[in-house]
């Protein structure tokens, strides 16, 4: 509209002449001079009486301007009608093609969100079952394996739970029932002095055994109450190596050498350290144990990546890998021991989120590899 105004003006401009012009007026525009100074083309809106206007008022050359005004009414509700019918023609569809594909989307991501709502809230420590991801959405593929991962670590633990319970009992009546049977025994009749000693010697022993057992229960405790210990940073080279020097000391006694090797010199790492540390100590206490006299330990850490792997190699008699090693009161061989350490390495592992594993070797060379595997550590550095 404004260009029709000024194409206007510019035709009455060629052929001005200020004595000759005479004023038009119709019904909808008008054409005057008015005597304003203005320096540039002016274009101005208004509404009177529900009309609307639009006014040009162009500069002349002999210092008068020319004012031309327009009724727009017409065009403008005209225009205002066009818009309006084909936004609301365009709209209304696609308002309900957005609802409808609100609601496909909606129902299609709600169908595997009720799937495991559904299985999760039908689950106990009795049917700890998976979810199937073979139908799922790849959106919630990892959502599902997170909870099939934390459904396994509840079975297993619920599982160790239930046979620590049954293993403490038995653990705990056995001795008892010797020392009641014994004593039972001596009271049916007068004794010599040499058997009323034995039967006390006995006992002790007996004492003595549920002692390491109760003492390896307490274990049990604090490591889980480690596992609300804050981390620390410090460097797991080092400390692997002070621990070696450390652990030299018992192993010398035999003649056993005990070697520790890494592939990187310094390797900084934030780790709740009594807990790690419960796992370092029963791996290299058992190596220890069933490594015969002067032969050698070897201990290494490797960074790979974002991962740090601690082997602890030993040169015993293997294990029997068809048996739960890391089940509460597990024994390997015929050594002393109650059975708990390796169950307690393995809740300090949970609660570091790290994987352990005792295999025996493939090289040839009677013994185990014993391992532990650190994934996505915190904040490690190395040189």
């Amino acid at each position: 509209m404004q260009e029709n105004l000024l194409y206007q003006a510019k035709k009455i401009e060629q052929g001005y002449i200020k004595d000759s012009f005479k004023p038009v007026k119709t019904q909808s525009q008008s054409i005057e001079l008015i005597s304003e100074h203005i320096q540039k083309i002016e274009f101005l809106n208004f509404q009177k009486n529900d009309e609307y206007y639009l006014k040009l008022i162009y500069p002349l050359v002999d210092g008068t301007a020319l004012q031309i005004t327009k009724d727009i009414t017409l065009e403008r509700n005209l225009l205002y009608s066009i818009i309006f019918k084909n936004l609301f023609i365009l709209a209304i569809p696609g308002f309900i093609l957005m609802l409808l594909y609100s609601l496909i989307v909606s129902k299609s991501l709600l169908k595997p969100i009720m799937q495991i709502n559904k299985k999760l809230s039908n689950m106990d420590e009795k049917s700890l079952s998976q979810i199937d991801t073979k139908d799922l959405p790849d959106e919630f593929l990892t959502l599902a394996n997170s909870i099939n991962s934390l459904t396994n670590r509840i079975a297993t633990y619920v599982k160790f739970k239930k046979e620590l319970f049954v293993g403490i009992a038995h653990e705990l009546k056995t001795p008892l029932a010797v020392m009641k049977l014994k004593n039972e025994l001596l009271l049916k009749k007068s004794r010599e002095k040499e058997e009323y000693e034995e039967a006390l010697k006995l006992t002790v022993k007996q004492i003595d055994d549920m002692n390491i057992m109760i003492s390896s229960i307490l274990d049990i405790g604090r490591t889980e109450g480690a596992q609300f210990e804050s981390p620390i940073e410090i460097d797991l080279v080092d400390y692997i190596k002070r621990k070696t020097n450390d652990y030299k000391m018992l192993s010398n006694q035999r003649g056993i050498d005990t070697i520790f090797t890494s592939n990187v010199s310094s390797l900084h790492t934030s780790i709740r350290i009594t807990l790690f540390n419960q796992i370092l100590q029963n791996f290299v206490q058992n190596a220890i144990k069933f490594t015969p006299d002067n032969h050698k330990i070897l201990i290494k850490l490797k960074k790979i990546d974002e991962k740090i792997v601690i082997k602890i190699i030993d040169e015993g008699s293997g294990i029997d890998e068809n048996i739960d090693v890391f089940a509460p009161f597990k024994k390997m061989g015929t050594k002393n021991g109650v059975g708990l350490g390796l169950y307690l390495a393995k809740i300090a592992s949970d609660a570091l989120n790290a994987k352990i594993s005792i295999k025996n070797r493939k090289d040839n060379i009677s013994g185990c590899v014993a391992k532990i595997t650190f994934y996505n550590t915190v904040n490690p550095t190395q040189t």
